[in-house]
């Protein structure tokens, strides 16, 4: 007969920690969370629409160079400082990194974009009781029109959510919300977005990896495409998304 070893009540209150700080992070990267992240592109639809994405080998590219030169740069280095500076109730941090990232979206579209989210993701927190509750509390307040990575990083630092974790959570929803772009417009269909995200796993990961390596100096975006088909989608003639 196998004999049952108990469980230490220490290791199974830290599982239960973990877990919850898990369901948190699924319910924040989640495609149902009410903050209308499927109304943007991020330049992607203006993309097809130039004919420099027009198929999953291209898109694959597309999301790849995105990816290395985009977020791995800038949104997850920045989140991770994000979260550490909510964790050490550091005002000053929070706001500064704020923002570098709205001076950091290159057009109107994508500055909209963060506000808009961040503002969204706010109000949601708002109606869970899940808002800092400012310097006079027990958490810095939330920096005025905080955009999405600074809201996002509270959460995650309010549910327990590992930076690391955080960070991958991120990345995986960016490449979901791309993924559901290219499924409405391009059109993508529902099995060529899987083999993209089997090709993709490994390189978000590797993402990671990279962001939690660089100093500040070595931060910040290099992308001239994404950031002109932007910018020429602001008056493109017919388009399903706003950005």
């Amino acid at each position: 007969m196998a004999i049952t070893m108990p469980i230490e009540a220490a290791s199974l209150r830290m599982a239960q920690g973990d877990d919850l700080a898990l369901l948190g992070l699924l319910q924040l990267v989640s495609p149902a969370l009410p903050i209308g992240a499927f109304a943007f592109s991020q330049g992607l639809e203006s993309a097809f629409e130039l004919g420099w994405v027009k198929d999953e080998a291209s898109l694959g590219d597309w999301l790849t160079g995105v990816l290395d030169d985009g977020l791995t740069r800038c949104e997850l280095p920045v989140l991770a400082r994000l979260q550490q500076a909510w964790a050490r109730e550091d005002e000053e941090a929070i706001a500064w990194w704020d923002s570098w990232l709205a001076a950091n979206r290159e057009t109107a579209e994508l500055a909209a974009e963060d506000s808009r989210l961040g503002a969204s993701l706010s109000r949601l927190l708002g109606s869970l009781n899940l808002l800092p509750e400012g310097p006079s509390r027990e958490s810095p307040a939330m920096p005025p029109g905080a955009g999405y990575v600074t809201v996002f990083a509270w959460v995650a630092q309010v549910r327990g959510v590992a930076p690391r974790q955080a960070m991958l959570g991120f990345a995986w929803a960016w490449l979901e919300n791309q993924l559901a772009v290219a499924c409405k417009a391009l059109p993508l269909g529902h099995t060529a977005a899987q083999r993209l995200v089997e090709r993709l796993r490994p390189a978000l990961v590797a993402a990671v990896d990279e962001a939690l390596e660089l100093n500040d100096d070595e931060l910040g975006p290099a992308l001239p495409g994404l950031a002109l088909a932007s910018a020429l989608h602001e008056t493109q003639y017919s388009r399903l998304f706003r950005s």
